[in-house]
């Protein structure tokens, strides 16, 4: 009797796309916000940090806000695995800024991405800064220099290796020092081809994608999303992605040409389809049911009524004909994926 009940689990399991949701299962990721909307907030800019359960070691995505991002997350209890030895003199933000963070991973660089990093850096520790090529030039070149910032990296003009740069090479998995996480990266377009980037994190069996900046492939006439859901699909349909950090910084009602390598809720919401037909082309409309998508990058606005923010919920929920599992990311916050 009990052989058949599993039986009869594991094709309901099967029948309904019960093996795509991470809902039922322990989390194999924790996320810790520490800003996550762009533009105009200068205390609430892209950062995130990533760990596992019961671990007290960070890998930032993007660094757009560090140590006001840390300060709202230790007040909200997010931070209670990472706390200074009794021997420290430190705070309690200090030391998850110097011992732990172990690395960057940075997507691009424009600024709302990156200037905590390069504000912090005077007091941050040595530790590795994982991008792709362009990033780690434009970084280099433009920021750590000397003439904007002092040279805070390993590359450049009398370079004080506080920032071990790391050229990763699109698609290939590499290891993140100091920590379990793999880490593959895809080039994305940014408005007019301006490269970001796509991170596909693995620890064990379990990956977790992070997506920076990013326009629509059909605008920016770029095949970057195609190519990261293509690799995201056989995970989905083995249940091994738990989740996906995707932007919407605009609420709809842009054209095209006003979008500036961005997503809305209708763009965001057709790439889905997009990974959904890629994960089943047979029944598309349940192959991400219970996935969960965190919603980044939403952009404030100076005008009155509802804020872009209630916006984009609003309508991300009555597109979700998909029945992913929208969640919308607050500062200070702890996810679980």
């Amino acid at each position: 009797m009990k052989k058949t009940w599993a039986r009869w689990f594991l094709l309901a399991g099967l029948l309904t796309g019960g093996f795509a949701s991470c809902g039922a299962r322990g989390a194999a990721f924790n996320v810790v916000v520490l800003g996550c909307e762009g533009g105009l907030a200068e205390g609430n800019l892209s950062c995130y940090l990533l760990t596992r359960p019961g671990s007290g070691s960070y890998v930032a995505l993007d660094a757009g806000t560090v140590l006001g991002g840390l300060r709202q997350a230790v007040a909200r209890g997010s931070l209670n695995d990472c706390k200074p030895t009794r021997e420290s003199n430190q705070s309690h933000e200090g030391w998850v800024l110097r011992e732990g963070i172990k690395a960057y991973l940075v997507s691009h660089a424009h600024i709302d991405h990156v200037s905590g990093l390069v504000i912090d850096s005077t007091d941050d520790k040595p530790k590795p800064l994982l991008a792709l090529n362009p990033t780690i030039d434009d970084l280099r070149d433009h920021l750590f220099n000397w003439k904007t910032w002092p040279n805070f990296g390993s590359e450049g003009d009398r370079p004080l290796h506080q920032y071990r740069y790391q050229r990763l090479a699109e698609g290939e998995s590499q290891a993140i020092e100091s920590t379990d996480f793999q880490v593959q990266a895809f080039t994305l377009s940014h408005s007019n081809h301006y490269p970001s980037s796509a991170f596909l994190i693995r620890s064990g069996s379990q990956y977790l994608l992070y997506c920076g900046d990013t326009g629509p492939d059909e605008v920016e006439k770029s095949d970057g999303l195609q190519r990261v859901w293509a690799a995201s699909a056989p995970l989905i349909r083995e249940g091994r992605l738990r989740g996906i950090m995707l932007e919407s910084s605009y609420p709809d009602g842009r054209q095209p040409g006003q979008l500036f390598g961005h997503l809305t809720p209708e763009w965001l919401m057709k790439e889905l389809h997009l990974l959904a037909v890629a994960v089943d082309p047979q029944q598309p409309q349940r192959a991400l049911a219970g996935l969960k998508v965190a919603v980044t990058h939403i952009k404030p606005s100076l005008e009155k009524g509802k804020s872009p923010r209630q916006l984009v919920e609003e309508q991300l929920r009555q597109r979700n004909d998909l029945e992913v599992e929208f969640l919308f990311p607050e500062q200070g916050q702890r996810l679980e994926f």
